[in-house]
């Protein structure tokens, strides 16, 4: 072969291998593009996934990175007394929180390691002894896996300022309302209290909780992943708005006065417990109510629940020879009898399978309606009560508040007990009209009466006088109009009767006198039911109800003393009224009506009157000694039997 022929076949395979060797270097290069364009198509999707579909999510996450949102409790309104002084009240509080982020090493969103701010038990011994805290507990609080925990809630600002004073990563200070109760134990079973989040829990902080509270405001952050606040970060403030203030009836004087009696009775007669209501007669406001042993809501204790019911409106009891009253004025309403009637009193009385008899007989046929009253008799009330019938009892005692909340605007209040008359027992009525048998409030007692002090006509009480709004003014409450109960000629009578139960020289209130004025009111005792429901037990509670000036009354007061020794409410219960009732008129401004009494002289003869009244109910149950139970005579000289 030539050398020609053979540079030519060269050349065609060369050729040949030329377009083999580009057709695989394009085929390389279009599965470079291909994998390329794929990457590119998967990163453009995950943008738009990112930045698109994702996006809200995303931002979400960011957010939730970066920033925190604190929630700023609002300042509560006041609570006021009738005057203007303050009975509850909100101050700053330091609240101490941390990020337990800055406790512990983290990284950035590109992988670089962020160290520990600082060391959690380093901290933790730091803050402890401003705190007043465990070491440990601290600690283990700020390593836990969150980003907000509180160290401390509603201290002193002093303490916040420490702490501030201190400059520790991770840990910083919030201004917080603190609610705090000026007077202390003052009215604190109607004020009640709030817990630590400012919701109100107890009396009327949590009955106007709505009213209050205010609306809270929030505090946004930006933090760091480590924690630590972004100087140059978000720091958004949305205040909170300020709660309306309320204003109560309540006379702090009078509230005072109420309480430091009613804790004497406890300590002098060694009682469980004491109450005092204190209402104006023509509006009904209650000025005190007072229940002892009492509580400081600023440094309660959890064990000493007991003490927080406001017992004036939650407990009841029966109100013995209070009740007396009622039934004589529904009597003398009906035309039944008058002031002066004369009504057939035998020692005793025999109604179905119980008797009825007085402590201290008079050994007198007959008694006057105002004896009835004056001597506290059994017998003639259940006489009266026996033409009055049991339809006719049962629609005054309603009429008078029985059976049913006051509706004085207070949480828990209880209705006490009424059974109707078709549920009645052959013994209800005499045991009924001497006041057993029957459960009321102190409260609903104390209405009755101003009532009967306000010439017939009822009175709603009422706590809250009104609130005030954002001008400044107070916008009260709307009053409830009262219903004419008995007309003003029967209620002047009963007044009549009352004072007799005082100022008479059988009187079994001697020790209500207050010097200066004229006192009507009436002393009730009765044995507790059993806790078993078996009948009658061999503790007492001791009443007394009235008001003053009796010509011109202003001023209703109630008492009930539980479980005291002695118990005769003539002598328990009597002088508590006497000195809540001289501190209310003094403190009302209301002028004496012309009692010549001196404070010496009153109490002197009022004990003298007790003394007497007290042994001879003794010397009487000595005698005659009463059976126990249902049906059974109480052993007290006021009320006698106890009824079914």
């Amino acid at each position: 072969m030539t050398e020609q022929p053979r540079r030519r076949r060269f050349s065609r395979v060369a050729r040949i291998l030329s377009r083999t060797g580009d057709q695989v270097a394009v085929r390389r290069i279009r599965w470079l593009l291909g994998i390329y364009g794929l990457l590119i198509v998967v990163v453009f999707a995950q943008l738009i996934s990112i930045q698109v579909v994702d996006a809200d999510d995303y931002a979400d996450r960011s957010v939730r990175q970066r920033e925190r949102t604190i929630t700023l409790p609002a300042v509560r309104g006041r609570i006021y007394d009738r005057d203007g002084d303050v009975l509850a009240t909100s101050v700053d509080g330091a609240t101490v929180y941390a990020d337990p982020r800055a406790y512990r090493p983290t990284e950035t969103p590109d992988g670089t390691p962020v160290p520990a701010a600082a060391a959690a038990a380093d901290v933790a011994a730091a803050l402890a002894p401003i705190l007043g805290r465990d070491v440990a507990d601290l600690t283990e609080r700020l390593e836990q896996d969150a980003h907000f925990v509180y160290l401390g809630r509603q201290l002193d600002w002093s303490v916040g300022e420490e702490v501030e004073a201190l400059d520790l990563p991770g840990v910083a200070v919030l201004a917080e309302p603190k609610r705090t109760y000026p007077g202390s134990a003052l009215a604190a079973q109607v004020v009640g209290f709030t817990g630590i989040d400012g919701d109100g829990l107890q009396g009327l902080e949590a009955q106007y909780d709505g009213v209050l509270r205010g609306k809270p405001g929030t505090l946004l952050l930006e933090r760091a992943p480590g924690g630590l606040d972004i100087s140059t970060g978000i720091r958004e403030l949305r205040p909170s708005q300020v709660g309306t203030d309320l204003v109560l009836t309540l006379d702090r004087d009078v509230q005072h006065a109420a309480e430091v009696a009613a804790a004497s009775a406890v300590a002098e007669f060694d009682a469980n417990a004491a109450t005092v209501v204190v209402l104006e007669v023509a509006t009904g406001d209650v000025l005190a109510m007072a229940s002892s042993p009492g509580y400081d809501p600023n440094a309660r204790i959890q064990d000493d629940q007991d003490a927080w019911r406001n017992r004036a409106i939650t407990d009841v009891f029966e109100p013995g020879s209070t009740q007396k009253a009622l039934t004589i004025a529904a009597a003398i309403e009906e035309g039944i009898v008058t002031a002066e009637t004369d009504v057939e009193v035998p020692g005793h009385i025999r109604v179905a399978s119980s008797t009825f008899r007085e402590l201290s007989p008079t050994g007198e046929p007959t008694l006057t309606v105002g004896d009835i009253m004056e001597r506290s008799s059994n017998v003639g009330t259940i006489r009266i009560a026996q033409e009055l019938g049991d339809q006719r009892l049962d629609h005054y005692l309603r009429a008078f508040g029985y059976g049913s909340p006051t509706g004085s605007g207070f949480p828990g209040e209880a209705s006490g007990m009424l059974m109707p008359p078709e549920d009645w027992w052959p013994t209800s009525l005499p045991t009924i009209a001497i006041g057993h048998g029957v459960a009321v409030t102190l409260l609903q007692l104390a209405g009755s009466y101003a009532t009967l002090a306000n010439d017939g006509r009822s009175v709603a009480p009422r706590v809250v006088l009104g609130t005030v709004g954002d001008d400044g003014r107070l916008k009260p409450v709307a009053a409830r109009s009262g219903e004419q109960i008995v007309s003003p000629s029967t209620a002047h009578q009963v007044q009549g009767l009352l004072e007799r139960a005082v100022t008479g020289d059988r009187g079994t209130g001697s020790l209500a006198a207050v010097p200066g004025y004229m006192v009507a009111g009436k002393t009730g005792t009765a044995r507790k039911p059993a806790t078993d429901g078996s009948g009658y037990s061999d503790q007492y509670v001791a009443t007394f109800a009235g008001f003053a000036p009796v010509h011109d009354p202003q001023i209703v007061v109630a008492v009930m003393v539980d479980e005291p020794n002695p118990f005769y409410g003539g002598i328990v219960a009597a002088p508590v009224f006497s000195e809540v009732m001289e501190a209310a008129l003094i403190a009302r401004r209301v002028a004496p009506d012309g009692s010549a009494t001196t404070l010496p002289a009153a109490m002197d003869h009022a004990r003298a009157q007790a003394l007497e009244v007290a042994e001879a109910a003794q010397a009487s149950l000595d005698e005659n000694p009463p059976p126990s139970g249902p049906g059974g005579a109480s052993g007290d000289p006021e009320t006698d039997e106890q009824g079914d």
